[in-house]
């Protein structure tokens, strides 16, 4: 399986990238194009939509999508295929799996965002439905279209919850009564959001067994960063940056609040410990995963992440490095609009990538910096009224 992977880097994978507009999948795009394979972006731009919805925006501006494809063409001279179209519309999906017969199909296209799925309940059926039924989808137009094509999914970390156990990669050995199994690792999500991913990762797990699919679901801790070595060749490319309560991951708000001067919003008593990557290594796990593919009839699950911090200690560092730029940044504790554990055990498992060549991009104090230095150049862009959070998971 080594020295087929090694002759698909070598002559470039057709891969098509779902989701390729977002914030994990522009860079994954760029990057895996970058390294010479043929890149389809599959997107139906939904994500800008609910920017609209939302009265949010990008701090970065960022181009319309068939621009900043063309301004990578201009660049790298690669060129990246765009199809505009919905995962749910499966004459539309397969379709365009027939016709590029990919050989990895890497899959960001879902609705991502925990408060956006607690808001009501049509925004929790709406994520269950567009996530759980895009999946299906998906599995379907590859065992009817390209039974040889590797899925790459998106998971997430928040699919385990908080156990009181170390965290395995996905499966776990138990006894039980004087009898052992290996079982998928019990699941305890956070929200209807997390739990849409729990139901992809079951479907995609039984269509494997049942179908011969090759499947690799890929936990992600929570993605920090903007720049990655591509969107720096130019402007124009730059990745979207997000900072309301809805769509903004923690330690990039934390960054933007610093910038223009808003106290951090620390959720708690800010214990809560996740797990983290820099996008720097999103697009290489990525890239990791597509060239060392899962076995046909293989469901394999891999830990995406680095390092580990509580709340409080990432609001620490971008304290500490906004000194660096004379920025007297100082931190909030706000009653937690969520339901989760405080000073918690986390202890969560992450080798397989790093043993296959992963090398981490670290949480240091200059990473922050750039991004601060980046964040503070368009806080012109920043709606403060979209700072605090206003979804709450409890009535």
């Amino acid at each position: 399986m080594q020295q087929a992977s090694d002759q698909g880097t070598k002559r470039g994978l057709r891969i098509i990238v779902a989701g390729g507009d977002g914030f994990c999948g522009w860079p994954t795009a760029l990057h895996l194009s970058k390294q010479g394979h043929e890149v389809t972006i599959i997107d139906s731009l939904v994500r800008r939509d609910i920017d609209d919805e939302l009265g949010s925006n990008s701090v970065t501006p960022i181009l319309p999508l068939e621009q900043r494809v063309a301004a990578w063409k201009e660049i790298s001279g690669s060129s990246i295929d765009v199809r505009i179209g919905d995962l749910g519309d499966y004459d539309f999906l397969r379709a365009v799996v027939t016709e590029v017969q990919p050989e990895a199909f890497v899959h960001f296209a879902e609705q991502r965002s925990a408060p956006y799925s607690m808001i009501d309940r049509e925004h929790a059926i709406y994520t269950q439905r567009t996530n759980v039924e895009g999946t299906l989808n998906v599995l379907w137009a590859i065992r009817d279209c390209a039974p040889e094509c590797h899925l790459v999914k998106l998971g997430t970390m928040g699919e385990y919850g908080q156990p009181n156990i170390d965290i395995e990669e996905g499966f776990i050995e138990i006894e039980h009564r004087g009898r052992k199994d290996r079982l998928p690792f019990p699941k305890q999500p956070g929200s209807f959001y997390h739990l849409s991913k729990v139901h992809d990762s079951d479907n995609i797990m039984f269509a494997c067994k049942i179908w011969n699919i090759a499947a690799t679901d890929l936990n992600q801790g929570i993605v920090y960063g903007l720049h990655t070595n591509e969107t720096r060749m130019d402007p124009r490319l730059v990745n979207r940056f997000d900072y309301d309560a809805v769509y903004g991951t923690a330690l990039n708000r934390f960054l933007i609040q610093a910038a223009v001067g808003h106290p951090l919003t620390v959720y708690g008593e800010g214990s809560q410990t996740r797990a983290y990557l820099n996008i720097e290594d999103t697009v290489r796990c990525i890239e990791l995963a597509c060239t060392n593919p899962a076995a046909p009839g293989e469901f394999r699950v891999f830990n995406q992440f680095t390092e580990s911090f509580s709340v409080e200690e990432l609001a620490v560092k971008v304290v500490s490095a906004a000194a660096q730029l004379g920025i007297d940044a100082r931190i909030d504790h706000l009653e937690n609009p969520r339901v989760e554990k405080y000073h918690h055990y986390f202890n969560a498992v992450n080798t397989r990538l790093i043993d296959l060549g992963l090398e981490p991009h670290l949480l240091t104090e200059s990473v922050l910096v750039e991004i601060l230095e980046s964040a503070r150049s368009h806080t012109d862009r920043v709606k403060n009224e979209l700072i605090l959070p206003g979804v709450t998971w409890r009535k």
